[in-house]
């Protein structure tokens, strides 16, 4: 996060497809795990890529700017054909014919579909994820891709 503007609206980048994390009412963690300072979405609208937010309490830049580049926590949606981040990390992606690539060492945001990163260097769109369960990934991805 940072600041725009006078009047304490600050400039946020969604990891998340679910933008209701943003409407009016939303109450957001910025900051440490424990302990960190709650915040009440007042308003939300898109900026180039990004979000302008008011947040209940933070009225002028000086406010505003002591959020600086902390980082916003919602609770858990649940849901059970999402994807998470942290339950990708370090699960193995297998093959439909059960032929395993390794672990996942990071996922990369890309405009078309994220990218599942292998500690081996390749790349799988998540648009080729067929299931997640129990620390593997199955994947049904085109000939050639591991390669």
């Amino acid at each position: 996060m940072r600041p725009h503007g006078l009047k304490g609206d600050v400039i946020v980048h969604l990891l998340t497809n679910r933008t209701e994390r943003l409407a009016p009412g939303s109450v957001l963690v910025a900051g440490e795990e424990e302990g960190g300072r709650r915040l009440e979405v007042m308003a939300a609208r898109p900026h180039q890529n990004r979000y302008l937010v008011t947040f209940a309490g933070v009225g002028s830049r000086e406010e505003a700017d002591g959020l600086r580049q902390l980082t916003l926590r919602a609770e858990a949606i649940e849901d059970e054909e999402a994807l998470f981040v942290h339950e990708l990390i370090g699960s193995v992606v297998v093959e439909l014919d059960g032929t395993a690539h390794g672990p996942v060492a990071a996922v990369q945001e890309n405009p078309a579909s994220d990218l599942l990163v292998g500690e081996e260097g390749w790349l799988v769109p998540l648009r080729f994820v067929v299931s997640h369960d129990k620390g593997q990934i199955v994947v049904d991805a085109p000939a050639g891709l591991f390669e």
